[in-house]
């Protein structure tokens, strides 16, 4: 059976009421100094910094969000029998919740539902280290210093993850960028080497992004209806 590989980005847990980042009404642009509180070297360098990314941890839309109806199309068409791989570029384990096995997820940029020491590298969950302190936590196994486990600015993705995901583009035969800009490397390549391998490519997004010349299909439509439909077409041959 064709293997679709889906490339999901901030775009596609809007719904889920998870802001976006670099959109027209993202993070960044409303407070580019929030951009401070995720990047790495300022993060280990100033404490208030840290402080700060806390207070945004505990207050993040994250922890109560649900999977919308996009999640749950990828999750259908998965237990309709298609061979899928979700290449996310988000932090908040929503394919996961979602119902897609964990196996079938990779996730570039790390997870916010875990924390990871920048000393002894001693995982352990989000919700643990946010229950049991007010602001920048120790590792309870060293003393290191606690972040989450995401990939900020000025660190580098997983190369193993980045591998598999390569590996999967080279691979599928259908490869479904959506909700993402395709602005952040190496993650937007992948669309590139996926069409460059011959797969169709699919780009659901609001807005243009640099890899719609290559597209076999752009679809500007929400995503909530969009990519249902998009997957059910799939799913149907």
């Amino acid at each position: 059976m064709t293997l679709v590989a889906i490339l999901s980005g901030a775009g596609i847990s809007t719904d889920s009421g998870i802001p976006d980042y670099r959109g027209p009404n993202g993070v960044w642009r409303k407070d580019p100094e929030a951009e401070k509180l995720v990047t790495y070297d300022f993060y280990l360098a100033d404490p208030e910094i840290r402080r700060r990314s806390w207070q945004m941890r505990r207050a993040a839309s994250t922890w109560n969000a649900e999977p919308n109806a996009a999640h749950r199309a990828v999750v259908e068409l998965e237990r309709s029998g298609a061979p899928v791989r979700v290449i996310t570029q988000n932090v908040d384990g929503l394919h996961q919740l979602a119902g897609l096995p964990a196996r079938k997820v990779l996730e570039l940029h790390g997870t916010a539902r875990e924390v990871t020491c920048t000393r002894c590298h001693a995982r352990s969950s989000m919700g643990e280290a946010l229950e049991r302190v007010e602001a920048d936590p120790a590792c309870a196994v060293c003393g290191g210093i606690l972040k989450a486990a995401t990939v900020m600015f000025g660190e580098r993705l997983d190369p193993r993850v980045l591998a598999d995901a390569m590996t999967v583009a080279k691979a599928c035969e259908v490869f479904v960028a959506v909700g993402s800009t395709l602005q952040v490397q190496p993650a937007a390549s992948l669309a590139g080497i996926a069409a460059e391998h011959g797969a169709r490519l699919i780009v659901v997004n609001a807005e243009p992004t640099p890899y719609d010349a290559l597209a076999d299909e752009v679809v500007r439509e929400p995503i909530g209806t969009a990519l249902p439909r998009l997957l059910a077409g799939l799913a149907a041959g």
